[in-house]
């Protein structure tokens, strides 16, 4: 019975059987044909996403989905928290997730491991021994039917609702090769002892009823199976985004009830509930402080730099860091409601919402296969009228069918892809799959995040400013050895700072922290302050006047200024923020030297990111963005007719990285961005993306010079198939010739350098 999705009118379902992204068209242009409904079906994720009318129901759906010849599924309801390794063994709704790539593989290894040696022995006399053909038949024949069969089965749809991919070629043509190989094995001379296929290269009119193509059936097979087993690889990781970005929230929390402290997993939270946040835990979801005052670090959501300080009434968010104090919070909102699971929401509305990449071979293939079709037809009906005999012109429609078949085409994309992402992941750069190259040549516009992208994600000391009479050392080392006794992110850089520039640092015989305020202690006899100006107020010590400067100009470019006293006196200032990295200036201007428009885009303020942006010379700032902010404004660039390529590496980025043309998420960042991401950079360098489009670039059109080659061997050689004048070895040696064009093209990008 099919689940009725109540109060909606809008749903996901979950696609079967589609092979190739014409699949995924025919589903969405019969779903678009019912009245009262709108649907986007993308081919990556293996989703339809579909509103619908009041008075068409989710089973009406499936009904037309499974009428197109695929099947669909209805969401699964929720279930809770996976079980320790679930992840790797099911998907949410229960089946596992490598079932189909599991079947592939071995239908991949079968037909490799059988193909090779009737490749070897038809291309090679020496090895045809007497009674070869026999040898080549038995293993050619698992690898048609076994290994093939997705194709078959993909073909025998197509076929039922009159449409016609690459699927239907390959079938059409492994079959086809096979059948008459049987043929003329069993009827006519090819199973004849010491039967041979010459080394010879003459165009003549051959007797059929001697030739066999078993190595061409099993070889093409072999190939166009390696291609879709590395693009269901990269597929199968489509949803892996939402996984990371579930996997940042708390698993257990902490509950006050009735005066006594529950550990309970988050799921058992109420809207209501108080829990106990201790410092270095997340928190598990969004609410209200109620008791205890702390430093939140919160750019994991909102990109923000310096962490936040909170209190009684202030409002935390869930999976945000508590780097501070004790902290009792009151739950506002809990599951689907909370910013984690809107950010979640966004990511797959964002991938979902993602124009299927229409992969070039299935675009030529709408034309391609008719075409030969009907030239295979026309070949026979020629033939027959002519008067040449059944032999002849069964000869000349099948040598049609099988030189049209694109050995070559099936090492196309994946020899190109496999150089291309090796020599990436050399580089440091992880390409995710071919549909993501076809969005590289377009993009015009690069949107940058700030934290943890152009600049280093943690806050550092940059400089210090101290007061006439003071040593620098002395109050690095004062300040630093009271701030390490400190778990403050600020107090922590100064601490890192001071230990890198001094060396040692004394340990303290008194400390205290000051909530919002900084610290103060005892070290080596001295009273010593550290923290905000309002704390020397306070104590009634007056800060010089060149310090003040110093820090009104430091507050001025956004960077946080902490003032450091002893004995009743000002002695220092020390700038800390979040340092921009050394190489993010040069990465920007070879970005503008493709041909793209920076921008900065940051959940930072904006004296904070225009500081930033003059830095490395960037003009156009976009600033105080919320995480669902950031796809918004990715949306109306592309809007505005820009491509997009977006480079980020927090969750705050992960739904604007999804929205995205091209996704490029930094290697140092959180998973929920790697994954949303389409090319990853490990090594966190700014300048590696422009090394990857630059690559991306390169691939793509190794890909597309291998395609119009793979295709332009074989029609040359349509002529001569369809005059008859095809024998084996002429088949043979342009599919050889075309294969090892097409690798040895890929080949070459095992010298793309990365820009010195």
């Amino acid at each position: 019975m099919t689940p009725t999705i109540p109060d909606t009118a809008r749903v996901e379902l979950a696609i079967g059987g589609m092979t190739c992204a014409s699949c995924a068209a025919r589903i969405e242009k019969k779903l678009n044909r019912m009245e009262g409904v709108e649907a986007t079906v993308n081919y990556a994720t293996e989703k339809a996403t579909v509103t619908f009318a009041d008075d068409v129901s989710v089973g009406d759906l499936i009904a037309t989905v499974e009428a197109t010849g695929y099947s669909a599924r209805p969401p699964a309801p929720p279930r809770a928290a996976p079980e320790s390794g679930s992840a790797a063994g099911a998907r949410p709704d229960g089946e596992p997730v490598d079932a189909g790539l599991t079947s592939l593989r071995q239908r991949l290894i079968t037909a490799a491991v059988l193909a090779v040696p009737v490749i070897a022995m038809a291309m090679i006399p020496a090895l045809q021994f007497t009674y070869w053909q026999w040898l080549s038949l038995t293993l050619a024949a698992p690898v048609v039917t076994y290994a093939a069969w997705p194709f078959h089965r993909a073909a025998w749809v197509n076929a039922r609702h009159g449409a016609a991919t690459m699927d239907t070629l390959i079938s059409v043509g492994t079959t086809a090769a096979f059948l008459w190989s049987l043929w003329a094995l069993f009827f006519g001379t090819a199973g004849m002892p010491g039967m041979t296929h010459p080394f010879e290269f003459s165009v003549a009119r051959g007797d059929g009823a001697g030739n066999i193509y078993l190595e061409a059936a099993a070889g093409v097979t072999a190939f166009i199976l390696a291609g879709r087993y590395f693009e269901a690889r990269s597929k199968r990781r489509a949803g892996a985004a939402l996984r990371a970005l579930m996997e940042l929230g708390a698993k257990e929390v902490t509950v006050l009830r009735d005066g006594r402290e529950t550990r309970l997993p988050t799921s058992g939270l109420r809207i209501g509930d108080r829990f106990l946040v201790r410092p270095g835990e997340t928190i598990a979801t969004d609410g209200t402080v109620t008791e205890g005052s702390s430093a939140v670090d919160v750019s994991m959501l909102t990109g923000e730099s310096v962490p936040v300080e909170v209190s009684a009434g202030d409002p935390v968010t869930g999976a945000t860091l508590n780097a501070g104090g004790r902290l009792v919070v009151e739950a506002t909102r809990i599951g689907a409601d909370t910013q984690l699971a809107r950010t979640a929401r966004l990511v797959e509305e964002a991938q979902s919402g993602k124009a299927a990449a229409q992969r070039l071979a299935d675009r030529i293939s709408a034309v391609f296969v008719p075409v030969v079709m009907g030239l295979a037809l026309a070949t026979l009906g020629f033939w027959l009228g002519s008067g040449a005999g059944l032999t002849a012109a069964f000869t000349a429609a099948v040598a049609v069918l099988i030189i049209a078949c694109p050995c070559a085409l099936g090492l196309a994309t994946p020899t190109a892809l496999m150089a291309g992402t090796g020599r990436g992941a050399q580089l440091g750069i992880l390409i995710k799959g071919p549909e993501v190259l076809e969005t590289t040549r377009r993009v015009d516009t690069v949107v940058l995040d700030k934290t943890g992208t152009i600049t280093t994600g943690r806050m550092t000391l940059l400089k210090v400013h101290v007061a006439e009479g003071a040593d620098e050392s002395e109050v690095l080392r004062l300040a630093g050895a009271l701030e390490h006794a400190s778990e403050h992110p600020i107090a922590r850089a100064v601490a890192e700072g001071a230990v890198r520039r001094v060396g040692a640092l004394p340990v303290p015989e008194e400390f205290h922290g000051l909530a919002g305020l900084g610290v103060q202690g005892v070290v080596e006899g001295r009273a010593v302050l550290v923290g905000r100006q309002r704390l020397l107020v306070e104590r009634a010590v007056e800060l010089p006047g060149p310090l003040q400067d110093v820090k009104d100009r430091a507050e001025g470019k956004g960077r946080t200024a902490i003032v450091v006293a002893w004995d009743g006196e000002a002695r220092a200032v020390l700038e800390v923020a979040d340092a921009v990295k050394e190489t993010s200036a040069e990465a920007v201007r070879r970005l503008r030297a493709l041909g793209l428009t920076p921008i900065l885009l940051t959940g930072d303020n904006k004296t904070v990111a225009s500081s930033v942006a003059a830095e490395v010379g960037i003009d156009e700032v976009v600033a105080d963005v919320m995480p669902q902010e950031k796809a918004d404004v990715v949306r109306k660039l592309q809007e505005q007719g820009r491509s997009v390529a977006m480079v980020g590496d927090g969750v705050n980025d992960a739904a604007a990285l999804a929205r995205a043309d091209l996704g490029l998420a930094m290697g140092t960042g959180t998973d929920a961005a790697i994954e949303a991401g389409d090319l990853t950079l490990v090594r966190g360098d700014l300048r590696a993306a422009v090394d990857a489009i630059r690559l991306a670039r390169r691939t793509l059109g190794t890909i597309r010079s291998n395609l119009f080659w793979a295709f332009a061997y074989n029609v040359a050689a349509l002529p001569l198939a369809a005059a008859g004048l095809l024998n084996p070895m002429i088949a043979g040696a342009a599919m050889a010739l075309s294969s090892v064009f097409v690798v040895g093209n890929s080949l070459r990008l095992r010298g793309f350098r990365a820009e010195a």
